[in-house]
């Protein structure tokens, strides 16, 4: 077996790691469930050599998530449910669908005109989807996946909530209520109730997610800088600390505060 340009090769050799006879062990005993995680790593491995723009990685990782649907769709010819082509078919034709403006007779000159026909094509995708289900009302927030991470689920079910006018009316007042949040979430401590504090802290997070929405910030991405950030600082103070041959642990927290603005001081520096 050779490597090769052509996915279906990649079928091929997936389809003989799953071969009973003569397959890979690991690979035979994967199942929907046990490789689903494996599934959602791999598009954040994608995503951040994104945001390293490390190009040979990008490939490399692109093509580790591009394994996982190949997977997928060899569990499910084996027991019958559908396979890689059909994956492929129902792919192609939703996207022909949802952009009549390109294939079809249907006009849009701008960005926000081919959104609005593929808000509305998804709408009716929705309401199909329920019937199927035997649903008798949908829900504008029913195709939010459960599985996103929660601060990205949280914007998008605001965002969600929104197109149908269940929505603060600017910016000041959502900022507004997460201050009125951070006030609750300090009066339930001061209680000392910690099943108060749990929700409060929650209502405070999904408060910031819809802040971030209203003010056009990616709240997830936000975090994911705010955790390099508060990494790439961290790492120069524990250097700092050895530098002067002290380990952090036992530098203490003012000697600890002075290295963070030192490097908080130099980041500013930078931005000026």
């Amino acid at each position: 077996m050779q490597p090769s340009r052509d996915i279906s090769r990649l079928i091929e050799i997936m389809a003989a790691l799953r071969d009973p006879n003569g397959g890979c062990p690991w690979d035979l005993e994967q199942d929907f469930s046990t490789i689903r995680h494996y599934t959602i790593e791999e598009a954040y491995e994608v995503a951040d050599a994104i945001e390293r723009q490390d190009f040979h990685d990008l490939r490399e990782e692109l093509g580790d998530l591009l394994l996982q649907p190949v997977f997928h769709a060899q569990m499910a010819k084996e027991a019958g449910h559908f396979d890689i082509g059909d994956v492929i078919y129902a792919i192609t034709e939703k996207l022909i669908r949802r952009h009549p403006h390109v294939f079809g007779d249907i006009s849009a000159d701008d960005a926000a005109g081919a959104q609005v026909n593929w808000e509305a094509i998804k709408a009716q995708e929705r309401a199909a989807k329920a019937a199927r289900r035997g649903d008798v009302v949908t829900s504008a927030i029913d195709d939010v996946p459960q599985v996103l991470p929660a601060l990205a689920r949280a914007e998008k079910l605001t965002k969600k909530a929104a197109k149908i006018g269940f929505d603060w009316p600017d910016f000041g007042a959502v900022l507004a209520k997460v201050e009125e949040e951070a006030s609750e979430v300090a009066e339930a401590y001061r209680n000392g109730d910690n099943k108060a504090v749990h929700e409060e802290i929650g209502d405070l997070l999904f408060a910031v997610a819809n802040l971030a929405r209203h003010a056009g910030v990616d709240a997830e991405a936000a975090l994911r800088d705010a955790n390099a950030k508060f990494t790439r600082r961290f790492h120069y103070v524990e250097a700092r600390s050895r530098e002067e041959g002290i380990e952090p642990a036992e530098a203490g927290l003012d000697r600890l505060d002075r290295y963070w603005n030192e490097i908080r001081a130099a980041d500013k520096a930078v931005k000026t």
